[in-house]
């Protein structure tokens, strides 16, 4: 469990929910961060026939638009923990900080573009490989530079756990409408 102080609600796992930047190690935040995946990976398992029928309880997204939206994230988190492994800084972190300040909504429409014209093949590759790929490049970035540095921190807090906390209702529609 990790040593942060409880917050109150649950995880997946059964596990409590603890305040950001409480992690005693890499280890504590990437256990709690598979967690808060899991149930994400059943949208490998719409048919392939659902993935683009829009749910109006998930506002209208597809079981690709939340694949995408949510995979997209991570792969910034990923370019990101990529250069923390070799460096104090993350260019991308902070060229995506200045896009998301400018207009969000418009980082995010481009990012449902993107997916959408993606072949579908490659929409579930990544949604398989993309999540994993990132737990293990943050094995090789020194915590000092994420686990004990505030602002990465919440950095990937925000693009991981917290993201999917935010889409857990979208996924639950969508996978009521493609009856898993």
């Amino acid at each position: 469990m990790p040593s942060g102080v409880v917050i109150g609600g649950t995880l997946a796992s059964g596990r409590p929910r603890t305040i950001p930047g409480m992690y005693g190690s890499a280890m504590e935040f990437l256990e709690e961060e598979r967690d808060a995946w899991r149930p994400f990976e059943a949208l490998a398992g719409v048919p392939d026939e659902r993935m683009d029928v829009p749910v109006p309880d998930a506002h209208g997204w597809s079981a690709r638009d939340l694949a995408g939206h949510l995979v997209a994230w991570q792969t910034f988190a990923l370019a990101t923990a990529r250069e923390l492994a070799i460096g104090e800084r993350s260019a991308t972190k902070e060229r995506l900080d200045a896009e998301w300040a400018a207009g969000g909504d418009a980082l995010n429409e481009s990012i449902e573009a993107e997916w959408r014209a993606l072949p579908l093949e490659e929409v579930l590759r990544r949604l398989d490989e993309v999540p994993g790929e990132l737990r293990g490049t943050l094995t090789m970035v020194p915590e000092t530079r994420w686990i004990k540095h505030p602002d990465h921190l919440q950095y990937f807090i925000d693009e991981t756990i917290d993201h999917y906390a935010e889409h857990g209702p979208e996924l639950a529609a969508i996978l009521a409408a493609a009856g898993r």
